[in-house]
């Protein structure tokens, strides 16, 4: 078992036609993901990688039973096909575009929750279950099928967490990137539920970052609900407060979003919080994650 992506999980690509959307679709398919249809607005008829093309959502999804959808198209267009994937009746989106307003994220965020479509983004690599298929740019030569989860607002450094435990012979559940801007589509919190209900998943791991709320607010729940080990790597250690740190939601305003009270409000619920990503293999290795 997994979260998010199984055996049933068929895979639309919106913006199938442009030049990362056909690289992505290739190597996704290449990792075994059932990518069963692509969308661009007035490309229908055509073929990429294999792959039909239909000029909507709705066509696509009636022509091939397709239920999730990744997004490489560019922002200005994200919220209307958003709206029309959710109407077509798609429960699962991963939204890999940087750089949307975050207006329209609030609307998207909003319009998800009374669907109930669980949606993740934006600014996100995408998930990935080792040896099953991937949604997103997630490069799959570093991860293998295990017994760890891992929730990242980074794409490099969940990469760079799921390929130290895969050399020390620790493999990975579900891998998610939850989004890298001040509003996300899911919040860590909701994603923690999900592996602590995951009889596959044995532990977790929270990498996280300077600015915003999300893991003091997911310490809470991590205190209250959580009976699975889980440790935490905050990025940003030195960043300066007002500085914006490579992506939007990675800011320090004030004493708000800082590293030192993240890592306070964490241990304080009993997670381990490592001082280096490399720690992550004793820790794997002291609580018997192989």
């Amino acid at each position: 078992m997994s979260i998010l992506i199984n055996d049933s999980t068929r895979v639309i690509v919106q913006g199938i036609t442009g030049r990362i959307g056909s690289l992505q679709t290739h190597w996704m398919l290449a990792y075994g993901t059932k990518v069963v249809a692509g969308v661009t607005p007035g490309k229908g008829g055509t073929m990429v990688e294999g792959v039909p093309v239909f000029s909507s959502v709705e066509e696509a999804v009636s022509k091939t039973g397709a239920n999730a959808s990744v997004f490489f198209i560019p922002a200005a267009f994200v919220l209307n096909a958003f709206l029309e994937t959710v109407d077509a009746g798609v429960k699962l989106i991963v939204m890999i575009p940087e750089h949307i307003p975050v207006h329209d994220v609030m609307k998207m965020r909003a319009y998800a929750i009374e669907k109930e479509v669980y949606a993740l983004g934006p600014t996100t690599p995408g998930i990935l279950v080792p040896g099953k298929g991937k949604m997103g740019i997630m490069p799959a030569s570093l991860f293998a099928p295990g017994r760890v989860g891992i929730i990242s607002r980074s794409g490099t450094l969940s990469y760079e967490f799921a390929g130290i435990l895969s050399e020390c012979g620790v493999g990975q559940s579900t891998v998610v990137g939850m989004g890298a801007d001040p509003v996300v589509l899911t919040n860590l919190v909701d994603i923690l539920r999900l592996f602590e209900e995951d009889r596959d998943t044995d532990g977790v791991i929270i990498v996280g970052e300077v600015g915003g709320d999300q893991e003091e607010k997911a310490a809470r729940v991590i205190q209250e609900k959580m009976t699975k080990p889980v440790a935490a790597y905050l990025a940003g250690r030195r960043s300066p407060e007002g500085k914006r740190m490579g992506h939007a939601g990675a800011i320090v305003r004030g004493s708000a979003g800082t590293v030192a009270g993240k890592e306070e409000a964490l241990r304080s619920a009993g997670v381990e919080v490592l001082e280096s990503p490399i720690h992550v293999a004793l820790w794997a290795e002291k609580h018997h994650l192989r």
